[in-house]
Order: structure tokens, then C-alpha cells, then sequence
């Protein structure tokens, strides 16, 4: 298991204690995840100092850098991570907190906006960009963890009721936001935003089904039913369709097009191209 994978199962094993409401940890490695299966029980704000990080969820995906964070609803979730620097590490701070905590900050505090009315918008991140106050306050969290010990339980609470007050002030209409952060949707919708969301990458069928919270049996039922074919079959015919569309503009060669549609080799790409147009991307190409 990945030692992210690890630090996310240990948080989220079951506890009796409030002070799991909130905790905080350093993430650094000099070896950064490609693709990790996430299961996040609470909410979890990432600060990154430094590396790249990817969070693909059912429906959509969001890229962080440095200069930004972002906060993540509970749910399943694809977390990749890279280093960019040379001889750098990727370094990050786990923030997570439970939305019984959240609904308490909000019932205190004046500033924090009030229940919205009609639809909730459901977002599974909310994504910020770092200014002043935010930097020292990343600098400030990474300093409580130094030499990786957890800070007390009431510094944490301080720390995330900081956070949220002066989001409050600069951000409110994100803050209003943050109520209604859930993964809850139809199982249908959520199949059918999962897909097309993911249609053109490399993602697994086991990963969309990882992402709608369903077994794999559950998810190939729905998906049939929604779709009228197996899931590997109808992404593998949507996959091509793209990767003809591009051959056809003619200013794209297969090797191209075989890493972004996400395939690691490109003798696998020329397969899968034949098993759908019975001929190679090259001969497909020179005909079209």
C-alpha cells in the first residue's frame, strides 16, 4: 500500500474520541503516488508547498499547484501526485475535518453564510488561490508539524476555525458553497457523469466504478442498462471514434494520440484502433 493510501486509512478508521473531528498531517516524498484510490470518510483540505496534485472524482477533476488549494468533500476519489522541481520532493498538508465540526463553525459565527434556499449545488472541491495571509497560514501549519508530531487537538479546531473565518471574509459566495459539499446524486446521473467525464483518459473501468461508489458488478449492471453495452466495449469504441476523429485532421501522429488517450505503449493503442476499424491508425490515416 502507498504510504498515501496509508495515511488516509489511518485517519478514517473508526474512533470514539471528538478529537478525530479534526487532524492534520505533513504528506512528504520523494516517491509521489501516479494514481491512488482514495476513500475519504471527512473533508480534507490539501495545501501544497510543493509537486503537483490531481484529484479525479465521478464527474470532473481539478489540478493543483503551489500557488493554490483545494478542498475535497468525503466520497472516492483518484488522487495522483508529481514532482516538478529537479531534485525536489512533493510536499503537502492534510487537513481533514468531519461535517458534524463544520455545521458547528457555521451555527457560531455570523460571518459564515447561512442555509441556502432551492437546489444545493453539490460540489465535490472547491478550488483556492493562495495570497499573503494564506501562504503564512500554510507556513504557519507546516510549522505546528515539525519533526511530524500532531499538534494538540484544540490547535487543530483553532487552526480550521481560522481558515474558515477569514475564507468567510474574502470568499463568501465559495464559503456558501462549502454547506452543501456532498457526493450524494442519482446512481444513474453520477454513472453517466463519471463516464463522460472520463471517456478520453486512461481511467479504468474498475476506477469509474471506484469513483460512483459501487461495486464493479453494480456498476457494469447500470452502465448496460444506461448504455446498452459493457462498459470496456463502449469506451473502447468511444475511445477510437476520438482517436480517428484526430487522425483525420491529419496533423496528429498515432504515437501522439496514444498518450492521450492515456495508453502506455503504443503497440496496445495500434490494437485496440484495429479491433474497432480492422485496420492500423497509419493505414486509417492514409485512406481518410
Amino acid at each position: 500500500m502507498h504510504r498515501l493510501q496509508m495515511i488516509y486509512r489511518m485517519n478514517t478508521a473508526p474512533v470514539k474520541r471528538d478529537d478525530k473531528q479534526v487532524s492534520i498531517y505533513r504528506y512528504r516524498t520523494s516517491k509521489p503516488a501516479p494514481r491512488a484510490s482514495i476513500s475519504l470518510q471527512q473533508n480534507l483540505v490539501t495545501f501544497l508547498l510543493s509537486g503537483e496534485k490531481t484529484v479525479h472524482f465521478a464527474g470532473t477533476q481539478v489540478a493543483v499547484k503551489p500557488h493554490q488549494f483545494v478542498m475535497l468533500a468525503a466520497g472516492n476519489c483518484l488522487m495522483s501526485e508529481k514532482i516538478v522541481a529537479e531534485d525536489g520532493d512533493y510536499h503537502s498538508i492534510l487537513f481533514f475535518f468531519d461535517s458534524k465540526l463544520l455545521s458547528d463553525l457555521f451555527s457560531r459565527h455570523a460571518l459564515l453564510p447561512g442555509e441556502q434556499t432551492g437546489q444545493p449545488v453539490n460540489p465535490p472541491f472547491l478550488l483556492f488561490e493562495k495570497d499573503a495571509f494564506l501562504e503564512n497560514f500554510t507556513r504557519s501549519l507546516d510549522y505546528l508539524l515539525q519533526d511530524d508530531k500532531l499538534a494538540h487537538h484544540d490547535l487543530q479546531k483553532v487552526k480550521l476555525e481560522e481558515l474558515f473565518l477569514y475564507l468567510a471574509i474574502q470568499y463568501p459566495g465559495q464559503m456558501q458553497q462549502i454547506r452543501s459539499m456532498s457526493h450524494e446524486a442519482n446512481d444513474d446521473r453520477i454513472v453517466r457523469q463519471a463516464v463522460t467525464a472520463h471517456v478520453n483518459s486512461n481511467v479504468t473501468v474498475e476506477e469509474l466504478a471506484f469513483l460512483c461508489n459501487m461495486s464493479l458488478s453494480t456498476f457494469k449492471r447500470r452502465f448496460a442498462r444506461i448504455y446498452g453495452n459493457s462498459p470496456n466495449r463502449w469506451l473502447l469504441e468511444k475511445r477510437m471514434e476520438r482517436a480517428a476523429e484526430m487522425l483525420r485532421q491529419g496533423d496528429h501522429k498515432a504515437s501522439e494520440i496514444c498518450y492521450e488517450l492515456g495508453y502506455e505503449n503504443l503497440s496496445s493503442f495500434i490494437q485496440s484502433f484495429k479491433r474497432v476499424y480492422g485496420i492500423t491508425p497509419k493505414q486509417y490515416q492514409l485512406s481518410n
